[in-house]
Parts: structure tokens; sequence; C-alpha cells
């Protein structure tokens, strides 16, 4: 079949807050849509009010994919996910059905519309790299990234070890900057990209709420359920934001107020990362999240 006529998944993306989900539930009502998440956390199994996992009844008998299916003690592989992602889709066409994609995980999105094949690994590299940052801290790897590849390191939280690893690895094994290995966008699948954003004022305010209604939901006895299940030893889970400060905070290195607080930045910088790395994609339709019309302009996006 030519490639114009391939059927299309529609994409909702955008950072955190934006309302991607309220979005992609009313397009799926319209367009007889099912959704993919590409959130990588809410891939968690159990990690549901720190996530903003949409609840069944949220759902509004729109069927989900891709949720809960890894254990938290389970490292996060965009190449798993690319596999998973792609089946999913797969069948949704297979049933005339629309496949929307939807989530902030930017480089989950592209594994998925792009030809994407991912760097090999070494399993001795990447354990001498894991022992260095078990013994020093993210800091001094981080350090090294930004030297090495500081295009790299700009999208890359220098709190996050296990990225910072994968990058150190990858620049190892093939002599290049981890950039570098990254190809040119060549579709797997003919996509419409729709982004969602806000004025950052009201993306600021929006999530300090969700952050204030995350703790009174219940996230600590939520991160209580879960340390049984692994996760303070899940490499990815245990550094997703709201988790590790709910950790903080039941080990007592931080009150209340100071955990809430350190989600709400942490989140403010990450959505800064989020924009840029979306930004860069010219092909994602941007719209104000905030707008009357936002549902009627996706559709004639998608349309």
């Amino acid at each position: 079949m030519p490639f114009d006529l391939v059927p299309r998944v529609i994409t909702v993306v955008g950072p955190t807050a934006a309302g991607k989900s309220a979005l992609s539930i009313a397009l799926a009502h319209e367009l007889g849509g099912e959704v993919v998440n590409a959130d990588s956390m809410q891939l968690y199994r159990g990690m549901d009010i720190g996530t903003a996992k949409l609840t069944v009844p949220e759902r509004a008998g729109v069927s989900h994919h891709l949720l809960d299916i890894w254990e938290v003690t389970v490292p996060a592989a965009v190449a798993e996910y690319q596999s998973l992602a792609r089946a999913a889709i797969d069948d949704i066409l297979a049933r005339g059905r629309v496949p929307l994609l939807v989530g902030g995980s930017g480089l989950y999105i592209r594994a998925v519309l792009e030809e994407f094949e991912f760097p090999g690994t070494d399993p001795e590299v990447r354990a001498r790299l894991e022992e260095d940052l078990a013994a020093n801290g993210p800091a001094p790897l981080f350090e090294r990234l930004r030297h090495w590849d500081p295009v790299a390191a700009a999208h890359i939280l220098p709190s996050n070890g296990r990225r910072i690893v994968r990058a150190l690895e990858v620049i190892e094994l093939t002599g290049k900057p981890f950039t570098a290995t990254l190809p040119s966008p060549t579709p797997h699948y003919r996509s419409v990209q729709i982004g969602v954003d806000r004025e950052t004022e009201a993306l600021d305010e929006r999530i300090a709420a969700r952050v204030d209604l995350m703790w009174a939901a219940g996230l600590l006895d939520e991160v209580r359920r879960l340390l049984p299940q692994g996760l303070r030893e899940g490499r990815t889970a245990s550094r997703a934001l709201g988790y590790q400060q709910a950790l903080a905070q039941l080990d007592g290195a931080m009150s209340e107020a100071e955990a809430k607080d350190d989600t709400v930045r942490g989140t403010r910088r990450f959505v800064r990362r989020q924009r840029s790395w979306f930004k860069r994609d010219p092909a994602i339709h941007w719209l104000d999240g905030a707008s009357d019309t936002l549902v009627a302009d996706a559709l004639a996006l998608a349309g």
C-alpha cells in the first residue's frame, strides 16, 4: 500500500498538566479511537496518583493500551515500549479504529512514529557506569556527559542517573555523541501530531494544584503500598517526580511542605525540557489547552 494511503496515527503530545488526557478522550469519542499510552511513568503498575493516570470511570468507555504493564522494579526500556506500542497500534488499525498515541515522553513518541533503531548495550560498560553512579551519584557523570555531548546533556535532567548512564554507554560504545546516534526522521506511520500547551503562568498554577491533589488523594499511602513491591529498588520508578519526594518524606528527610514544593519545582523543570523537545518538531500543530474551541480545532487537524 502506498505510504500516503496507510491509515494514520494521531498523537496528542505536550507538557505535563496541559490537558492531553481530556482532549484524547474527546477525540476518541468523536473519531472512534483508542488511546495508546506514551507516558513512561504510567507504564508502571500501581503508580496511579502520582502519574495522574486516568481512573476507569475517567476513561469514559475509551479503551486504553499500555497502562500498568511493568512492575515497579523494571527499568524503563524504550526499545521494549516501541515494540509493544506498535503492536497495539497495528491491532487498533486492523480493527478499523483510530489509534491515539498520547503522552509527554518525547523519546517514546519518536520511537514509535519513526524508523528508530537503538544502539546496542554492553553489560561490562553498563555495570561500570552504574557502579560509578551508585558510588558518586549522578553529578560527576552528568559533567562528563556535558563535556562529551552538551546537546544530550541539555535534554537530560542532571538527577536522571539512568539516562545519563545510557547516554555515556552509547558514547563509549560508538565513539560518537549520543545525539549523533539518533537517526534522521523517517516515518514508520503516517501521523497527525497535535500539541497541547498553555501559558506558562497558567500551567505553573495547574502543576501546583495537581501536586496538592496528589497528596490529598493519598500519594503517601500509594507509595507505602508499593514499597513491598520493590519501589525503592526500582531504578526508574523510584526516581519519578512525586515518588522520590514521597519516599523522602516517609524517610523523614523532607517535611510534607518540602516534598510538595520540591515536586512542583521538579515538574516545572521537566516541563521546560518537554517543551524544548517537542518544539523542535515542525510536524506538531500546537493548540491552546485553555481554548474553548480546543476539541473543534483538534478535530479539524485530525480530519
